[in-house]
């Protein structure tokens, strides 16, 4: 079976798709809800040791609370209530805290830092799996046994108000709620305002007993500003004032006949530098926790906060409820919020903890009996028993009171060491899935590898031996031990299986693709093997036109090189570096092609054919051209701008780097972004803003009609003006008090002129198809892409926040130059030519701020221009500006193959071959080293996170490969 270069790759890369949501399924398996039925009950508390077996020796724990309050402000860092900003903007929660009637910890959130599975692990105290990333945008409800459903069940009336998160986790659950949307990150004050306005009623009625206000605004503030901006300290403040309202409402209706109540005040996550939240870095996962009430007694003076788990509190509140512990939950008592108990009553709830935690190890641990803690417990409990035996007997010698401190130590460490052990299980994987989705991703690899020599040769054409394979016994052997396999498999696994769960005639076809492709791969690996008395073929000598030059060595090498040092976390977690130090190499290579052109050929014009550029001369390719003479230059200047383009792009690149530190190690360190969006500096910021914008339409708009340079004009000044609402930038007439709005209408004048531009861009290619003139085609099909390259920047610009305009205008720059003086004059081939785009591209992913924590992905740009959270363009939104780099350097490299009519007419081909292989290398490097590492420290916060990359990278490059292949089709259509 036959088949051209882009089409080839594009079939590759959508099995390779499939085989990554295969591998991310089975490594990432969506977790196994209880039923209702499987919850924890009153009758599964341990009887107490030596008191028999009478009704109330396993009776639940008397409530320790009448009420409990809690508030949890999102994305609330613990500096902002531990540190100077919580002394300066919160000074009535710190005065609570320093007088005595509080205890105040840091709680360390597991990663992914975002506020769903943090809301699981606050209710369940369990640790959510990273697929609970995707999972957020859309949370089913949780049917998992947790402190909600438990309180229910008990006759708590729950009262809910704020992140509408909780309403779709725990529906009917509340007896009274109000939702607000999570993701419209632009709105900061109605989002809280909702919560607020029904403080005052609920506070004076007596009719419910636990109550939840889940704050937003301080965590969209941070998306648009940051951790320093200047919205965050009135946020702040403004929460104080709500603590000091609650709090004084509780004292005023404490009494000594009644229990006492329970104020809290925690975070879901923190946030980052940069405002976003996610990842792993520390103020992402340290936020605060402030439990207040009357019943803590404590020496006056600020303490240092101790540091727990944020699943701490879970079992803490459900004893101080007088509840069960939620079965899954993996969290051990906070001793501070019981030291007022008697020993028996301390001693008791710690054996309740352990006996629920002892209880989970076993289920979850074949070798549970092997833990330290476990064995730990069961010598604590024996001790306990030995306690109980005297302490019924009436002795009350000094010796009873120093055996049950020393029991009471034994269960702490003991609790402390299961839960330690239960939190590095965060999940069982489906290997089998696993292993599937591997094998399908190295096949694809195998197979394009062994495609090189056809998929890059002159004909870009592929032969693959599909039928004669599905004709082979060996096709039918295999499918018949696939099968076979399966049901061994199936019926032998332990635990959750995906592939297992589908319809039989699903996983019949799998196995069949599976060993066609691997018959295939036999075949095409005999076909490669030289044979002394076998003549070659077409397709072999046809493959033999593509050599492997220096710069291919080095493109080659330098990607391989990359992909191997991958396998360090500390290389993912700085993986800008290698792109840095790539980019610098290749500019160098570059400039050592550009002398040998311009120097050395000049002096051996005899041996030009010999020595030659680095590939074959355009002689063969059609006229010359001069971008010196383009340009208005003079011919002799040419050789001067050449040398001088790699320089620049040298230059652009370093400057780059400094304006977003990213990775983990330099990200906290402030950088030139820092320094322009600080107050001080917005009046230059304006002005470098300004200056982006008009060098980017000065770049854009050479390829475009005179519509769409009037239409991009107006929409980079629609892009200015929409920075300036928000407050970002100034107008020279404008005073920096002027109130912030949304900039919702200056963001859809834009729109309209971004649509406006790819209409034009589509009309002018659906016309090239009608045009007469093949040249004329050509043309109007090359302006038609251009322009709607030029509708996708504008996008851009609208979507980059101000400091990163000129990230934008320096890409186009190199973008230009570079095609005007170096892929153009040197004639590098679609292959050279899109190895370098893709670097290049790489490298702009992380120029922009990115990197391989989740924490760095800016989400507020889904909601430009828009009122409301809608799920569909605030996703796409958030996916463009994220790979803007990437996409607008694919873009390019469309635009330029397509314009390029003395180029070789697969040139197209060529490029969405080697964008599928590049992308193809790093993929299945990565499966198999996160499928090797998966019991790894770092394999949650780093690898993982990665792998979520890699999956959308490679979805982003089958979207670029599509459209290669579609403009492909379409010159190969034409006669």
């Amino acid at each position: 079976m036959k088949l051209s270069s882009s089409v080839f790759a594009l079939l590759c890369l959508i099995c390779e798709i499939v085989s990554i949501a295969l591998f991310l399924r089975g490594f990432f398996p969506v977790p196994v809800k209880s039923s209702f039925s499987d919850k924890s009950k009153e009758t599964d508390f341990p009887a107490e040791p030596q008191t028999g077996s009478g009704p109330n020796s396993s009776k639940a724990p008397v409530p320790l609370f009448k009420r409990v309050v809690i508030v949890l402000i999102d994305a609330l860092r613990e500096d902002f209530v531990f540190g100077s900003d919580g002394r300066r903007f919160m000074p009535y929660t710190r005065h609570v805290v320093e007088r005595g009637s509080s205890h105040s910890f840091i709680a360390k959130a597991r990663p992914p830092t975002v506020t769903m599975p943090r809301i699981k692990a606050l209710t369940t105290g369990s640790v959510p799996g990273f697929i609970d990333v995707v999972m957020n945008l859309n949370s089913p409800a949780l049917l998992e046994d947790n402190l909600i459903w438990q309180a229910k069940s008990a006759g708590k009336r729950i009262i809910f108000y704020g992140d509408d998160t909780w309403v779709r986790l725990f529906p009917k659950h509340f007896m009274e709620h109000d939702g607000t949307t999570s993701f419209f990150v632009s709105d900061y004050t109605e989002v809280d305002n909702n919560v607020t306005r029904h403080l005052d009623g609920t506070l004076k009625r007596e009719d419910w007993d636990i109550l939840i206000l889940h704050y937003l605004g301080l965590d969209h503030i941070g998306h648009i500003s940051g951790p320093h901006g200047s919205l965050i300290g009135p946020k702040l403040m403004e929460m104080d004032d709500i603590i000091k309202k609650i709090h004084a409402s509780l004292i005023s209706k404490e009494s000594e006949e009644t229990l006492p109540n329970l104020l809290v005040l925690c975070g879901d996550h923190g946030m980052s530098e940069t405002g976003s939240h996610g990842g792993s870095s520390e103020p992402e996962i340290n936020t605060p926790l402030v439990l207040i009430s009357p019943t803590f007694r404590r020496k006056a003076g600020f303490e240092e906060p101790g540091i727990l788990e944020q699943v701490d509190l879970t079992p803490t509140l459900a004893l101080g409820l007088g509840l069960p512990i939620s079965k899954n939950s993996v969290g051990h008592l906070i001793p501070a919020v019981f030291e007022e108990l008697s020993l028996r009553e301390q001693l008791r709830l710690l054996q309740i903890n352990g006996h629920q935690l002892s209880h989970l190890l076993q289920d979850s641990n074949p070798t549970f009996h092997k833990e330290d803690g476990y064995e730990q417990f069961r010598v604590a409990e024996k001790s306990h028993g030995s306690w109980m035996k005297l302490y019924v007997d009436g002795n009350t010698s000094e010796v009873l009171s120093n055996m049950g401190k020393k029991v009471l130590k034994q269960y702490l460490e003991a609790l402390k060491a299961m839960s330690s052990a239960l939190s590095k299980q965060l999940g069982k994987y489906d290997m089998y899935s696993m292993i599937m989705g591997m094998i399908f991703i190295l096949q694809v690899l195998f197979l394009l590898l062994l495609a090189m020599p056809e998929a890059l040769s002159r004909e870009a054409v592929v032969d693959i031996p599909l039928a004669s394979s599905l004709l082979s016994l060996p096709f039918y052997l295999l499918c018949l031990f696939g099968s076979a396999l399966h049901v061994l498999v199936c019926t032998s696994a332990g635990g959750p299986c995906y592939l297992c769960s589908l319809p039989w005639v699903l996983v019949f076809t799998i196995i069949v693709l599976s060993s066609a492709f691997t018959c295939a791969l036999v075949s095409m690996v005999v076909r490669r093997m030289p044979t002394s008395n076998k003549t070659p073929t077409k397709n072999q000598s046809a493959g033999s036109d593509w050599t492997l030059s220096e710069l291919d060595a080095l493109l080659l090498i330098g990607t391989v090189g990359h992909t191997l040092s991958l396998a360090s976390s500390s290389f993912i977690e700085e993986e800008h570096q290698t792109w840095y130090f790539l980019l610098n190499t290749l500019c160098l290579a570059v400039f050592q092609d550009v002398c040998r052109k311009y120097f050395r050929e000049q002096r051996h014009r005899d041996e030009e054919e010999d020595e030659g550029p680095l590939l074959p001369t355009g002689a063969e390719e059609g006229p010359s051209f001069s971008p010196a003479v383009e340009l208005g230059m003079s011919p002799g200047s040419e050789k001067w701008l050449a040398l001088a383009t790699p320089l620049l792009t040298l230059t652009c690149c370093r400057l780059l780097r400094s304006l977003n530190q990213t990775g983990v190690q330099w990200a906290h360190l402030p950088d030139f972004g820092h320094w322009l969006n600080s107050g001080d500096h917005k009046a230059f910021l304006s002005v470098l803003a300004a200056v982006s914008l008009v060098l980017i339409f000065l770049l854009v708009q050479r390829h475009c009609s005179l519509v769409s340079k009037i239409a991009l004009a107006l929409g980079l000044l629609g892009v200015y003006s929409y920075r300036a609402a928000v407050g970002n930038v100034l107008f020279p007439w404008q005073h920096s008090s002027r109130a912030v709005s949304k900039g919702t209408v200056e963001a859809r004048f834009v729109y309209v002129f971004v649509l406006g531009i790819l209409f034009t861009g589509v009309k002018d290619l659906l016309r090239s198809q009608v045009m007469p003139s093949a040249v004329d085609s050509g043309r109007l099909k090359s302006r038609g892409l251009w322009e709607v390259y030029s509708g996708v920047v504008l996008l851009v610009a609208l979507l980059f926040r101000a400091h990163n305009l000129p990230t934008l205008a320096c890409c186009l720059l190199i973008q230009t130059v570079m095609a005007q003086f170096i892929w153009k004059k040197l004639h590098y081939d679609a292959a050279q030519t899109t190895i370098m785009h893709y670097w290049f591209g790489q490298a702009f992913f992380y120029f922009q701020g990115n990197s391989n924590n989740i924490g760095t992905v800016d989400i507020s740009v889904g909601f430009v221009g828009l009122e409301s959270y809608v799920e569909a363009p605030a996703i796409f939104l958030t996916a463009l500006s994220t790979y803007a780099g990437p996409l607008l350097w694919a873009c390019h490299l469309l635009c330029f193959l397509s314009s390029q009519r003395d180029r070789a007419v697969m040139g197209l081909g060529h490029g969405s071959y080697c964008f599928a292989l590049l992308r193809s290398i790093p993929a299945a490097f990565y499966v198999v080293l996160v499928t090797s590492l998966r019991y790894h420290l770092f394999i949650w916060s780093v690898f993982s996170p990665k792998l979520l990359y890699e999956a959308m990278h490679t979805l982003i490059n089958t979207a670029v490969c599509l459209f290669f292949t579609f403009m492909d089709q379409e010159r190969s259509a034409r006669p």
